[in-house]
């Protein structure tokens, strides 16, 4: 069973910045995709971005495109989201998952996977923007 854990939320001002980890109980997870998602009070879980396991592939909603970027550290099992020019819509508790679908992966290179397509998901972490 895989196991997903995140942190590094917080409360930040707008415009500013926050890196969210997702540490991987596996130590090879090259074989999967790695989504992130966040769910805001009374609204549906969102599609923020997928990378693939190797770091080749990755994609971003448009609603964050150019302001959050991905990476992996294979060394620490670690997928990063690093989020910037954070503005208080992206208010929500943000969620990494996995799955090990080829599939999925491939549909990571169109855009970000839905939810139902991962199996494997951390508790989330809460990320506040506020001034």
């Amino acid at each position: 069973q895989l196991r997903l854990v995140e942190s590094g939320g917080g409360l930040v001002h707008p415009g500013g910045s926050l890196t969210l980890s997702c540490v991987v109980s596996e130590s090879t997870f090259d074989s999967y995709t790695i989504g992130w998602f966040r769910q805001a009070p009374g609204k549906a879980r969102e599609g923020v971005s997928c990378i693939s396991g190797s770091g080749g592939v990755t994609n971003f909603a448009d609603s964050v495109k150019g302001r959050f970027a991905g990476s992996i550290d294979n060394a620490k099992n670690t997928v990063y989201l690093e989020l910037s020019s954070l503005e208080p819509d992206d208010t929500a508790v943000y969620y990494c998952a996995a799955s090990a679908s080829p599939t999925v992966q491939a549909m990571c290179v169109m855009a970000p996977p839905a939810s139902y397509q991962y199996d494997y998901w951390g508790q989330g972490t809460q990320v506040t923007v506020s001034s």
